[in-house]
């Protein structure tokens, strides 16, 4: 006669902490079509900018006021800036869409999910497996971009120090940490958009209805910010705060727009983030 205790024993050895982990996790989605693709279209950007710059001569302004593009053929630093600052605003969104609202909802697609948890993989451990690899790859396509482009910018442009379009300049030593910093921040800025991607991949069967939700939520945010009506209900978003960065790469860096900015990001993904895992607990698996 079985028990309820029969009946919750599990097979010998088995750990749910063991299940589904990173590196598989990571392996197949790095062997997927759709992360070279990302990876090589960011790889590529520095090259393109280089020949447009070659095609239609140096950056200017055409005005009295100097920007970070009119000094992007000054020097590698400059140049890694200026890709990061023409990518920030949609084209880094992409991967983090990409590899954060794929994930999940591609497993539905392919109507594997519901073998993965019959394995079985306990839903959180699934989730956070993905999540986790979801924003490792974003990260990884954040830092390619500057890498790249300082690499190509130092190769096309020469090695020197940042030049800073209000006036003076700083050390390549320097430049470096502050690039660092400006990564770490848009990585942070960006997790709204994970959160969202995550969040609705948990909803969908359908990879790309979460993919463009995500970067069409996005896009919303950023035409919502531009609608100065809005007054200071303008700061409650995380578009608003998307460029504080330029804010790091000044002689004396001002830090407090990056708070606000990480505070603000950082607590709607949190919500977003639990949202998703919340929802996919109870969420009947069909597919």
């Amino acid at each position: 006669m079985s028990t309820l205790t029969e009946r919750t024993e599990v097979a010998s050895g088995y750990r749910a902490g063991r299940t589904l982990p990173l590196r598989v996790e990571l392996v197949r989605q790095l062997k997927r079509r759709r992360t070279l693709a990302m990876f090589t279209i960011l790889a590529v950007l520095p090259f393109v900018l280089v020949a447009a710059f070659a095609i239609g001569g140096e950056p200017d302004g055409g005005g009295n006021r100097i920007t970070l593009m009119d000094t992007a053929t000054a020097s590698g630093a400059n140049f890694a800036a200026v890709n990061l600052f023409v990518s920030a605003g949609f084209l880094l969104v992409i991967p983090v869409a990409l590899f954060c609202g794929d994930t999940v909802a591609s497993e539905a697609g392919w109507s594997s999910l519901r073998y993965l948890l019959a394995a079985p993989v306990p839903r959180a451990r699934l989730l956070w497996s993905k999540l986790v690899v979801g924003l490792g790859l974003s990260l990884a396509a954040m830092v390619l971009l500057p890498v790249v482009a300082l690499a190509v910018g130092t190769a096309a442009y020469g090695w020197g120090p940042l030049q800073i379009p209000t006036g003076g300049s700083l050390d390549t030593g320097t430049a470096a940490q502050r690039l660092l910093v400006v990564v770490a921040y848009i990585f942070v800025s960006q997790l709204v958009t994970a959160g969202l991607a995550f969040w609705l991949s948990t909803k969908t069967d359908a990879p790309l209805g979460a993919v463009g939700g995500a970067v069409g939520l996005t896009i919303v945010g950023n035409v919502l910010d531009a609608v100065t009506a809005l007054g200071d209900w303008r700061h409650f978003l995380p578009a608003h705060w998307q460029f504080a960065w330029a804010d790091a790469v000044q002689p004396t860096p001002e830090w407090s727009g990056m708070i606000q900015g990480t505070a603000i990001s950082i607590t709607y993904a949190v919500v977003l983030f639990a949202l998703a895992f919340r929802g996919f607990a109870r969420k009947d698996i069909v597919s």
